[in-house]
Order: structure tokens, then sequence, then C-alpha cells
């Protein structure tokens, strides 16, 4: 296939710069996969189109504020980095703004706190840089870190942990898994009440996940390798709810992308380590029976994720009735709920 035919006009209006308050008074589109069906609901009508024996699969992961402005020591010159991933506690995979400053050997300062000197080039064109500081860096990130908003969200967001998920628990991703976005704890309450479960796993999300197309077949694509990690506890629950003939849904496209990693003939195993599995249509899923996802870039690999999941042709008329009805798109965006069932709840 070719990356052009995942492209779609989107007025600029309609990409979301605040969030909705309550978060789960987003607007909700649910898409029956198997009958073409499309409904417009609010995000808090969710438990609704949920069975007491699915469960909801959850990605636990944390922004950290991974964007630091410094100056290169010698010129003075403004240097952006996003850290990407670690390599060891003070050694990271980064992007750096403009990277033709940040050539190897190059020293930035960040304050009297941090500095960091660039070491090596990445084959995706970023750095690996090592940092050097007195004391506990993850503390230094806090106080001199920013939350790394995507580009296209202009407006300032007053409260970092909105653009955290209410379950976010260990530290690691430079962007946020924003399916997980729209879910409040009163409605994790509401739902586990009936017998929904809810499981966790980790995916730190890094470059992979926003890294733009550039390619011209999709299929040359290569995605960067991303942090996971699913334990055997949540694994057997995982699996337990297949045998027992619920629906295993993700809420998000990181989440698809661990469960079908570790995916097997014989159901979902534990484990952790690094992914770059890329889904695009004809891909065959063996886990997910259900997706809660946001509305996604132009050209992007998660607009091609959720194509290959509920169908191309599904996927781009869907996209066309957001777009005519208003929707709000991308990160703070609405969201939408894909079922692989027969019958619509």
């Amino acid at each position: 296939m070719k990356v052009e035919e995942f492209d779609y006009e989107l007025p600029q209006e309609m990409i979301a710069q605040n969030p909705i308050e309550p978060r789960d008074h987003s607007r909700l589109m649910v898409i029956n996969i198997n009958t073409g069906k499309i409904l417009h609901y609010r995000f808090d009508d969710l438990l609704q189109f949920l069975n007491p024996n699915d469960v909801l699969v959850v990605n636990e992961s944390r922004v950290i504020p991974a964007r630091l402005y410094g100056t290169k020591i010698g010129t003075k010159a403004r240097i952006e980095l996003l850290l990407l991933r670690p390599l060891t506690d003070k050694k990271w995979e980064v992007l750096v703004k403009p990277g033709k400053r940040a050539k190897i050997g190059a020293e930035i300062s960040f304050g009297d706190k941090l500095q960091a000197l660039v070491v090596d080039k990445t084959d995706f064109g970023g750095r690996i840089v090592e940092f050097l500081c007195e004391g506990n860096f993850d503390d230094i990130l806090e106080e001199l870190g920013e939350t790394p908003l995507p580009p296209y969200i202009t407006a300032k967001l007053d409260d970092k942990e909105r653009y955290q998920t209410v379950y976010a628990r260990e530290r690691g991703s430079v962007a946020a898994p924003t399916a997980g976005l729209h879910f409040t704890n009163q409605l994790i309450e509401q739902i586990k009440a009936v017998g929904v479960k809810f499981v966790p796993l980790i995916l730190h999300v890094g470059l992979a996940t926003f890294r733009p197309v550039k390619v011209e077949k999709v299929e040359e694509h290569r995605m960067h390798s991303e942090f996971y990690s699913l334990t055997q506890e949540h694994a057997e629950m995982i699996n337990t709810c297949k045998k027992n003939g619920g629906r295993v849904i993700a809420v998000g496209t990181t989440v698809v992308r661990v469960l079908e990693t570790l995916a097997q003939s014989n159901g979902v195993t534990a484990g952790s380590g690094w992914t770059d599995v890329f889904i695009y249509p004809g891909f065959k899923f063996k886990v997910i029976d259900g997706l809660i996802t946001n509305f996604h870039l132009p050209r992007s690999s998660l607009l091609m994720l959720v194509s290959a999941f509920a169908g191309y042709d599904l996927i781009k008329s869907a996209y066309q009735a957001a777009v005519a009805d208003n929707y709000r798109f991308f990160s703070f965006g609405d969201a939408m709920l894909l079922l692989n069932s027969k019958e619509q709840n």
C-alpha cells in the first residue's frame, strides 16, 4: 500500500487544543467492525458496550518531563533535547533541535545542576548524550524538564497531570498513551463494579509511536523499538478471559502492540523487552477483540494500525463522518471504540 492512501484533510480548528472536563465527557464514536454500523455517544456511555467477562487492558506508563532547553557551551547557541529512552542511568537516546549544533563532542548546559555531552549519533538522526550531574538525575529532570506536548498543541497546559492517565504509574514515556486520558477514577470503579477487569501492562511511548512515516510504500517503514512488560499474573488474566468467551479490549494502540508482540498460538505469554512490531493492513490479529483509541494524524503508523484492525474502508468512512460531525482530533480529542462483535450492544 502507498502511504498517501492514509492521508486526509482536516480543518485546523478541529485539532483539540485543550482537554475536555471532566475527562469522560469527550465524545465516543462506536463502530461495529462486523456490521459497519457507526454510533455516536459520550465516553462515559462506554459501560453499556462492555460485558461482565470482558477485560480492558491499559498502559500504566507515565510521561516524564522529557523536553530540556539548554545552551551549547562555548557558543551559547540554544539547543532543545527530547529524551527518548535511557541506555544507562545517565546515558540517553535523544532528539536534538537543531541537530547541526550537536555534533559529537558538543557540550550542553542546562544550568548549574545539569550538563550533557554528545557522545554518538543514531541511525534515525538522533544523538546519544551522557548527562553530568550531582544527585539524582530523575529528580533534576523533574525540576528542569517540561512535559513534551505534541507540536500541534499550541495552547498552554495549566495542569501537567492532565497529560497523564489517572492510572499512570511507571515513569518512562515521552508522550501519553492518549486513549487512556478519557478515563476518570469514578468511571473505572463503575466499570469494575459490573465485573469487567482492568489489566495493566507497560509500554514506554517513544519515537515509534509519533515518528512520521516518510517512505512512499507502507511496507518500507521501520518502527523504532519501545520497551514493554507484562507480568505472568496479568497474562493469565487475559488468557482466562479469552478461554471464558470474554473480549480483550485494548485501551490504546500501545497496548495492541504489546499484546500482539506477546501473542502465541495458545494465548499471551508474559515477558519484557523491546518491540518494533509494525501493524498495518494485512496484519493477522491474535489477541484483541476491541480497541479504544483516539483519532490519529494523517499518514501515521497509528492510523495504519487501526485500519488493520477495523478495515481500511471502514476507518476511512469513520474519519469522514468524524470530520463532518465536528469531532475533536488527536491527543486531547474525542475517542473511538472499535468492537469485533456480531451484535451492537
